[in-house]
């Protein structure tokens, strides 16, 4: 029975008793709730595993466990009861199960068997573990050139099954190495690296405790990052300062009721979090960000010591470039693009120069702008000239999404390799990787559609939901010969498919790992660059399901190692009987993993060093780079305001639901947004409601501006009237990534500009409820989609 649809706005604090609640319930619905109880205490212990969710560190990893929703969520997720079994796909063609929702297919449970795509039942049928990998290598060694098989990645793969991913792939000979990051923080790295040498962040969590003053951009930790909110509880609490920036009034950055405070749960009373909370445009952060600068190089002129000259001096170039950048921006468009009054910005940036330390914290409503890694490098501008990074207390905080988003990347999983890496692993592994730089996410796509890439291997992840431009990626995907995903569940991944396509099952980091010398841990990269080991609990969901790193491993053996080409000297095989040996050949090829066995094995593992915060900086000047950027005013939103000024154009953010962690849908509700059972909703601002001529509760289609001439669409949302900015509106992905243009990207990372699609609303043909809408969820969006394409493009209708 659907569940009931309303609106009822959240007004009580984050977590609390609506947390447990739902937590109850998850736990429930998987049919675990004794396990799953019990598995819930082994997350984040010496002796238990790493929480498969989000990348924020532990207070104490070794020995308190930390209540956080959405991570119990995805435990409970991993180790439900239910299985998907070939009994079970036996019941479906794939063209039935495309028509199913992504709630829908993950729901169904764990896969048991690996699957082979079979096309003239259109079903997946069961295949033994060895015939799967002569497939996958016979079509890889098939190619005439390495470089038309790609190889995803998602960031819950541990350190160990990313280095040896790596080290397969560019011993087969390519770097094409899309991965997650490429569309989430690609632009904190790409911002970092040339300003203070590392693409990391320079805090660790006991600069929480010390630090004056807190500023978070674009992000809603509440539902993100859970944890996190113990972390601002208590500096709250001690009085440090914290200043949101955020489009949409988020709960979790209001107020927070820990679930493990037993007298804060008696009570009710929750602890207000954010001592600022503003309401900028969407991509007005940058804006923001030159104004407080701007105030503190006028007082600086006006004579006021403000700067920290000693920092500058010492550590710094580029200071006068900056400064005279600052001082030639107009209060007028500071104001005009940062959507916020210029008392706002003058308080903030007063804060900003008596807090004696500060750190800058920020999530993909940065990271998703066509101006993001701008906005980054001004953010480190604005650290700098108060001496604000590499000191207790202070420094840029990017916080990452997937457990070990950061640890794959350290490992060498990017298209753009350094040398050193290279060169490392020719030296260690005696052979000549390949130099010439691979494909990211948009352009493996493109590269599918032109049939340059033929073989897509996807290591995690969900590729067909996370991606832009669904229609493009989807013909994308059943343009190649083989597609292959290595998971633990369904997903629409499975049902957009190649001409032949696998299923591979892999262990979740709840369970068992049984090796040849014994259960085996792995280990994962937090946000702040601790490293520590997981180790499962759990019996397998089934005797047929093999580890990410033995899937590599066989994968690799049977393509390039003994059963395969035999060009491989890497004994690929006996690396998986002991995991310890992959972390010694980890070891051999990155400095700051020296010792890593012995490192690991203590409860809470390791902090790998991070240059920046010594103060050390690994740029080409040896030098942190003060960069300066002007308020945009170029941006496909401006750009589409002016061609159509005739009509009201919208800037619309895609972003998740509290019932959701990426991809994943938990269920139907958006907690503290106030949406019960239903996600085929669209915020907006009650004014711009009434400029529309339209009424809340009202459905609407949407429609992308672009200027290729495509027809972008995304039908039937219900209009929900909220507190966001005018002229803006949020509404959940993957339902809305049809919307998101293919050429919607930064132009220096690359990363899709899913925050800042220009938009137009137009009421539905229909407006009566339609209870089928939510049963069929994202899938009725993409068939809408694919439909409304088809007569610009030309193209064969997609199986979905």
């Amino acid at each position: 029975m659907a569940q009931q649809q309303k609106i009822h706005f959240y007004k009580s604090p984050a977590g609390g008793w609506g947390a447990l609640k739902s937590v109850s319930q998850a736990l429930m619905r998987q049919d675990i709730p004794l396990k799953g109880a019990k598995t819930l205490l082994s997350a984040n212990q010496p002796d238990g595993f790493d929480c498969p969710g989000c990348a924020w560190p532990d207070r104490n990893h070794a020995s308190t466990f930390e209540f956080c929703e959405n991570g119990a969520k995805a435990v409970a997720s991993e180790a439900t009861a239910r299985r998907l079994t070939p009994e079970f796909l036996a019941q479906y063609t794939v063209t039935e199960l495309a028509q199913k929702s992504d709630f829908w297919l993950e729901d169904q449970g764990r896969i048991t068997h690996p699957m082979v795509y079979d096309q003239d039942s259109d079903k997946y049928v069961p295949i033994s573990w060895d015939d799967a990998f002569d497939l996958m290598a016979r079509h890889l060694n098939a190619l005439p050139d390495p470089n038309e098989a790609i190889f995803y990645t998602s960031g819950r793969a541990s350190n160990e099954a990313a280095f040896l991913y790596q080290l397969f792939v560019r011993e087969y000979g390519t770097n094409n190495f899309p991965d997650c990051s490429n569309m989430c923080h690609e632009p904190s790295g790409s911002a970092m690296r040339p300003q203070v040498g590392v693409g990391k962040g320079t805090v660790t969590l006991h600069d929480f405790e010390l630090t004056e003053l807190i500023m978070i951009f674009g992000q809603n930790p509440g539902t993100n990052h859970p944890r996190m909110l113990g972390e601002l509880r208590e500096a709250a609490k001690r009085g440090c300062k914290i200043i949101s920036f955020n489009p949409l009034r988020e709960r979790g950055l209001e107020k927070f009721l820990d679930p493990q405070d037993k007298v804060a749960m008696a009570t009710g009373r929750g602890t207000p979090i954010s001592s600022g909370y503003y309401q900028l445009k969407p991509g007005g952060d940058l804006a923001v960000v030159k104004g407080i600068m701007k105030y503190l190089v006028e007082r600086e002129d006006a004579g006021e010591a403000v700067l920290d000259h000693a920092f500058i001096q010492e550590h710094t170039v580029g200071i006068d470039v900056l400064l005279d950048d600052v001082r030639a921006e107009s209060w007028d468009l500071i104001v005009t693009e940062s959507g916020l009054a210029k008392t706002d910005i003058l308080d903030i940036a007063k804060q900003y120069k008596e807090a004696k330390s500060a750190i800058v914290c920020w999530g993909m409503g940065i990271t998703q702008q066509p101006h993001s890694v701008a906005t980054i490098q001004m953010m480190l501008n604005m650290l700098m000239l108060r001496g604000n990074i590499g000191r207790d207390g202070a420094g840029p905080c990017p916080v990452r999404g997937h457990s070990n988003v950061q640890g794959d990347r350290t490992m060498g999983i990017w298209e753009k390799p350094p040398a050193a890496l290279l060169d490392k692993l020719r030296d260690v592994f005696g052979f000549e990787p390949p130099r010439e730089h691979g494909y990211d996410v948009v352009s493996a796509i493109r590269a599918m559609l032109e049939g340059k890439g033929k073989v897509f291997i996807a290591l995690g992840g969900n590729f067909a939901a996370a991606t832009p431009d669904s229609y493009e990626t989807w013909k994308a995907l059943q343009n190649c010969d083989l597609t292959v995903h290595i998971t633990t569940k369904m997903n629409r991944s499975h049902v957009v498919h190649g001409k032949e396509a696998l299923m591979l099952p892999c262990l979740g980091r709840t369970e068992i790992d049984m090796q040849a010398t014994g259960p085996q841990g792995v280990t994962v990269e937090d946000s702040m660059s601790m490293v520590h080991i997981s180790t499962g609990m759990n019996p397998p969901a089934s005797e047929h399901l093999l580890s990410e790193p033995a899937i590599v491993a066989r994968l690799a053996h049977a393509t390039i190692g003994q059963r395969g080409r035999n060009r491989s000297t890497t004994d690929w095989l006996w690396l998986i009987e002991d995991y310890s040996r992959i972390r010694d050949k980890i070891e051999a090829v990155f400095v700051d993993f020296k010792d890593f066995n012995q490192r690991v094995s203590v409860p809470g593992g390791f902090h790998l060093r991070n240059t920046a915060r010594e103060r050390v900086w690994a740029t080409v000047s040896k030098k942190a780079q003060f960069i300066a950027h002007p308020v945009p005013v170029d941006t496909p939103v401006h750009r589409a305001r002016a061609k159509h000024h005739d009509q009201i154009v919208f800037v619309l953010s895609s972003t998740r639901s509290h019932d959701q962690y990426n991809t994943t849908i938990y269920g139907m509700d958006d907690r503290y947004r106030g949406v019960w059972g239903q996600r085929r909703v669209v915020f907006i601002n009650r004014e711009d409601l009434k400029a529309l001529g339209f009424k809340d509760g009202q459905w609407v289609d949407i429609h992308t501006v672009w200027d290729d001439g495509q027809q972008r669409r995304a039908d039937r949302f219900k209009l929900v009237a909220y507190n966001t900015p005018r002229g803006s509106l949020a509404a959940y992905y993957p339902e809305t990534n049809p919307l998101v243009p293919l050429s919607a990207t930064e132009k220096t990372s690359g990363i899709p500009t899913s925050k800042a699609i220009p938009v137009i609303l137009a009421l539905s043909a229909r407006q009566e409820a339609d209870e089928s809408t939510e049963e069929i969820g994202d899938a009725l969006l993409a068939r809408q989609a694919l439909a409304a394409q088809a007569p610009v493009q030309g193209s064969p209708t997609l199986t979905v």
